[in-house]
């Protein structure tokens, strides 16, 4: 079973180099998100979680409030644009701007491509494409001006069915500078460990692209190679 600690965030003299920033995570509560909302949060960021359960995000929002950091759990299935549209207008409620948005599009297939239902390819389809198109589509009308860095299907997923997945995410951020918007994909080369520190590259990949010096960045399919996962071996072997 693995773990993920929340790294302690700074109180040094030195400025945190997102404070003042406004910036939600999808599926904050798990995997990717989770540390990509650490991350923020400890690059001085309000981070705003967002995912399915309100318990696991409360959960994680105080371990960030508990290492200094400033969080807020919104429930809210990203998969439903009004649910998105919601939770956005709530965060222009709470604080009067959203800088960024860090969606994690990485849900994977449990079964083989064979075998893969119409149930679970549509809530794949729902959960990484629709999802990702929406909250373009809601930023483009409400807030032009916000960044939407995507953590899309890892490269370890083989089965047929992460294909066009991959490539419709692919196409709307090659294709969002044609409406203006500052859109960025991560591809992991895995899932995620759990483990903070074997994940690093991901979270600094996503601070970079949160970076205010870096905001002429759009358009880019970044494939973020990862250190594989140590097994852990039997006791007495």
């Amino acid at each position: 079973m693995t773990s993920f600690s929340t790294p302690m965030v700074s109180r040094s003299a030195a400025p945190a180099p997102l404070a003042g920033q406004v910036i939600a995570v999808t599926g904050a509560d798990q995997g990717y998100g989770r540390v990509a909302s650490a991350a923020l949060a400890h690059a001085g960021a309000s981070v705003v979680l967002i995912g399915n359960n309100s318990e696991t995000l409360a959960v994680a929002a105080s371990q960030l409030e508990h290492a200094g950091g400033h969080a807020i759990p919104i429930k809210a299935d990203v998969g439903v644009p009004l649910d998105w549209l919601s939770a956005q207008t709530r965060i222009l409620d709470i604080y009067g701007a959203l800088h960024g948005i860090v969606h994690t599009a990485d849900k994977r297939a449990h079964t083989e491509f064979t075998m893969l239902g119409e149930n679970e390819w549509m809530d794949l389809f729902n959960c990484n494409v629709k999802s990702s198109v929406a909250i373009a589509q809601i930023l483009r009308r409400r807030l032009p001006e916000t960044w939407l860095t995507i953590i899309g299907p890892h490269l370890d997923e083989r089965g047929l069915q992460v294909h066009p997945q991959r490539g419709a995410i692919r196409g709307l951020v090659a294709h969002a500078h044609a409406e203006e918007l500052r859109l960025n994909l991560l591809l992991p080369a895995r899932a995620s460990s759990g483990e903070e520190p074997l994940d690093r590259p991901l979270a600094a990949a996503v601070l970079a692209l949160a970076s205010p010096e870096l905001s002429h960045l759009r358009g880019n399919v970044l494939e973020i190679p990862l250190p594989e996962i140590p097994r852990v071996r039997p006791e007495g072997r």
